[in-house]
């Protein structure tokens, strides 16, 4: 990757975490996901992460919550690549590959290694939450195995340097296959500190010729966004992962951010992507290939 390629813009929309008492502009139900993707889109945003939620906001693992939200973003936003989480804790893989199979998203996001995964609040001296992310190779393999036989585009999600070692030996194995599409997460408490130099380390530990972004959690997100387009990378932004404009102004919407993320590409003197462009760099096909 150099700073001649263009950038892409994903939006991680959702979440599953937080929800409308943290930050009113959270979609819920599948109308507010598809005015939320057509936001997105008509900011710049290329490619959106989904994780599905009912209609009162609860996390959903149910092929019909994805279908209903898929459908509503596609009709309303067009040819915007479709990219699915299948994190969870205490979900059966099984229930995430369902969801895989009978919908094939372009793309899939695999977290590559398990860790401590908390937030912590220094004002009161605790953490908001704390737990055990599971990541075993196993289910890794799992997971894999079945993006291949789908023909769905991994996206590798790496919390720590350590994550991004683990794509060696998946490539050595055959069921990985390079070039990767790898997406660094920083300013997760149990992860890898989010700064700049960090972020230059696990960038260079990327295997080469891969497309690679950052996903900057919480308010270091604009500082991680405006490191990562110096170092060539691409960018996520989104209502799962930062709430906050730069100057500490909520935002009122996924576009907001986006908004934001494509004026800083622009800023820096790089150029945000295509949707064509996207696919062609992910080597996603389009819709109408996938059809034909």
């Amino acid at each position: 990757m150099s700073l001649d390629d263009p950038v892409i813009i994903t939006c991680a929309i959702s979440g599953a975490l937080a929800g409308r008492e943290q930050c009113a502009a959270i979609p819920y139900t599948p109308a507010e996901y598809a005015a939320e993707a057509r936001r997105i889109v008509d900011e710049g945003g290329v490619m959106i992460h989904i994780h599905a939620r009912r209609a009162d906001g609860t996390p959903s693992y149910e092929v019909e919550d994805f279908r209903a939200i898929t459908e509503a973003i596609r009709a309303e936003a067009g040819d915007v690549i479709i990219n699915y989480s299948t994190g969870a804790m205490g979900v059966p893989a099984e229930k995430r590959i369902a969801y895989l199979r009978e919908l094939r998203p372009d793309v899939a996001a695999l977290n590559m290694g398990s860790m401590n995964y908390a937030k912590y609040s220094p004002r009161r001296k605790e953490f908001v939450f704390k737990a055990v992310f599971a990541n075993p190779f196993d289910e890794i393999i799992e997971l894999l195995t079945v993006m291949n036989e789908l023909g769905i585009r991994p996206e590798h999600e790496c919390f720590d340097v350590g994550h991004v070692g683990s794509l060696a030996p998946l490539i050595d194995m055959g069921v990985l296959h390079p070039p990767l599409h790898v997406d660094l997460v920083m300013g997760v408490t149990g992860g890898i500190p989010p700064t700049a130099r960090n972020l230059a380390m696990m960038a260079d530990n990327v295997p080469a010729g891969s497309h690679w972004g950052v996903v900057g959690i919480s308010r270091a997100q604009w500082m991680l966004v405006a490191a990562a387009l110096t170092l060539g990378g691409s960018v996520r932004v989104g209502l799962e992962d930062n709430f906050y404009l730069p100057d500490g102004t909520m935002a009122r919407s996924n576009g907001d951010l986006v908004a934001r993320a494509r004026r800083l590409t622009e800023d820096v003197g790089r150029r945000p992507a295509s949707v064509a462009e996207a696919r062609a760099i992910l080597g996603v096909p389009g819709r109408s290939e996938v059809a034909a």
